[in-house]
């Protein structure tokens, strides 16, 4: 007696839709979806969602890693296709497309997207020059999914699950991935690792929240470490013009912020011990902030109970703007301000 032939999974036996008299339809929704309030409609249990904080609170985390996520996709995409047609994009612009769609989306029932290198090499290959392209495309979609519903229904599962193998594994670029695992920096290598660990291991908006944290730590560690500060009481720029004794100058630099300005400016309180004052020339310093005043401001009171002097000289647009909104003001025989290193010398002189 022949056996029965396994059953296999299609779209129309795995999914199915609710009808508008309340029967349930199989497969893809043959009708163009409608407006309506997303906290309005049907959870997985099938019961309404409903606007409260709590939902807010819990889709928050996933929101964010969704909307950078889509963002360097975006941004890859354009930059690779840069490449292919020896134009420039405009990352604003696709950013703020990106942001107006995914707004407007989730109010028809949808879900986010970002652009999608493959389907934008082949509308490129196939002749595509300008956005219309982008846009027939969503309309010749919108147009197969509406038509070809039905027909649709019939694809097994088993070649859609291996489709999205294919595409998952183009989408690796897994020599890519071991040319950079050997040429990267190290906290590029860290980060990747620690994104691709969590992605495999956990879930993917726990990977991307951990990776752009890390990725920050890392970049702000590289940048504080490039600021510097240098005794130049002996080069060739200060020794000509004379330096009366007990005076040093030191230079700094790279910006003073948070996570470098307390190493800086405690090196020089170490640095100046036992001067009489010191000028501080901060030609090289373009970014002074909160954490970086708050330093300077320890520094100074330092320097007032140990009888040293400061000179501030040629400080750059956002450090003097900073200082004058923090009404740093000169403090007689303790702090003053020159415009340029010279001008700072001569005072010395005529000292």
């Amino acid at each position: 007696m022949p056996t029965a032939p396994p059953l296999v999974d299609t779209i129309g036996t795995r999914f199915s839709y609710r009808l508008p008299d309340g029967s349930q339809g199989a497969g893809i929704p043959p009708f163009l979806p409608e407006l309506a309030w997303p906290w309005s409609r049907d959870d997985a249990g099938g019961n309404p969602l409903g606007l409260s904080w709590s939902l807010v609170a819990e889709l928050l985390p996933a929101a964010f890693a969704i909307a950078m996520l889509g963002a360097v996709e975006s941004l890859l995409c354009a930059v690779v296709l840069d490449g292919m047609t020896g134009k420039r994009h405009s990352a604003n612009s696709e950013l703020l497309g990106q942001g107006i769609g995914k707004f407007v989306t989730p109010f028809f029932g949808g879900i986010t997207a970002t652009a999608a290198l493959a389907r934008s090499a082949a509308n490129y290959k196939a002749g595509a020059e300008s956005p219309v392209a982008g846009m027939v495309h969503a309309l010749v979609v919108l147009l197969a999914l509406v038509a070809l519903a039905p027909m649709l229904a019939y694809l097994p599962m088993p070649a859609m699950a291996a489709l999205l193998v294919m595409i998952a594994w183009n989408m690796s670029e897994a020599p890519k991935a071991l040319h950079l695992i050997k040429t990267a920096p190290r906290g590029d290598i860290i980060v990747f690792v620690t994104c691709f660990t969590l992605t495999v291991a956990l879930d993917m908006v726990i990977a991307i929240t951990a990776g752009i944290l890390l990725a920050a730590v890392l970049f702000m560690r590289e940048i504080a470490q490039m600021t510097r500060l240098t005794d130049i009481t002996h080069s060739k720029r200060v020794t000509p013009a004379g330096i009366p004794p007990g005076w040093q100058v030191f230079k700094i630099n790279g910006p003073l912020f948070f996570a470098a300005a307390d190493r800086i400016f405690g090196e020089l309180a170490l640095l100046s011990r036992n001067a009489r004052g010191f000028i501080l020339y901060l030609d090289g310093v373009t970014i002074l902030d909160a954490g970086g005043l708050a330093a300077l401001n320890k520094l100074i009171d330092t320097c007032q109970s140990d009888g040293t002097q400061i000179i501030l000289a040629d400080l750059q647009f956002q450090p003097l703007r900073t200082l004058a909104r923090a009404q740093i003001q000169p403090i007689e025989g303790v702090l003053s301000f020159s415009s340029t290193l010279e001008e700072g010398l001569d005072t010395l002189r005529r000292g």
